[in-house]
């Protein structure tokens, strides 16, 4: 189960996936949340800065190049409050699992590799609830290079870490920036017990030990009652996000 701040327990489930750029988590969040849901579970998905309520504003402040590291950070905590009482809080409550791709632990690697107070970020983020597992995609600064800069025609001044003025060179300060990303994370492994799954296995491997880890996790989750074209295309593997599209629309009354 997930816990909110003082230790009471919610019915829900609520699994984290962190990593820095390039560790693969997100392609391993894909995989478990069609898993999950071939195996009948209610699923909910919560993705890092996306909500509704503060996109327009970020991406503009973004476009200016407006944001400071305090603003940035202050901007990612309303986002999170949205998500959590908006998304998450409503699934955990009814029994539901969630999974979240990043968390609290991503503004804790990232806001502190900016300059924000470490003592100060965990303290605007003391609403969270503590989740069931938080696994952590560990990947070597090298690879994780390699995968996001094979092909990649421009970095974005902020995804660059250029507001810190590490380097002027777009290519060299995004690999100092996510140096400073990694060794947080790897503070943030033991203080917050994240479970650490190695990201240069085979992808295949990694999501065979993903699912042995939250296998444990399940019981008691809520679960969707069986339709006859939910089984078959759960049997053939066919299971995914585009299925939604397949549920008949419902009527207004």
């Amino acid at each position: 189960m997930a816990w909110l701040p003082g230790g009471t327990p919610l019915p829900g489930k609520l699994f984290v996936v962190e990593g820095i750029d390039g560790s693969g988590k997100t392609t391993q969040v894909d995989l478990l949340s069609k898993w999950l849901l071939g195996e009948g579970y209610c699923l909910a998905y919560s993705e890092w800065n996306s909500s509704s309520m503060v996109k327009s504003t970020t991406k503009r402040g973004k476009k200016k190049q407006m944001l400071t590291p305090l603003t940035f950070s202050l901007l990612h905590s309303v986002d999170f409050s949205d998500r959590m009482e908006r998304q998450m809080l409503p699934a955990l409550k009814a029994g539901a699992i969630v999974v979240a791709d990043r968390y609290v632990y991503t503004a804790f690697a990232r806001d502190v590799a900016r300059g924000v107070s470490r003592e100060w970020v965990r303290g605007v983020y003391g609403f969270a609830i503590k989740p069931t597992v938080a696994l952590y995609f560990r990947v070597p600064l090298e690879e994780s290079l390699r995968r996001i800069l094979t092909g990649r025609p421009e970095l974005k001044y902020y995804e660059a870490g250029l507001d810190l003025g590490l380097s002027e060179d777009p290519y060299e300060s995004f690999a100092l920036f996510q140096r400073r990303i990694l060794e947080e994370y790897d503070k943030i492994v033991d203080e917050f017990g994240l479970t650490v799954i190695d990201a240069a296995l085979p992808l295949v491997k990694q999501q065979g030990i993903v699912r042995e880890i939250i296998a444990p996790h399940l019981e008691g989750a809520m679960r969707t009652k069986p339709s006859g074209w939910r089984e078959v295309l759960a049997t053939e593997s066919l299971y995914g996000r585009y299925l939604d599209e397949m549920v008949p629309p419902r009527r207004e009354e």
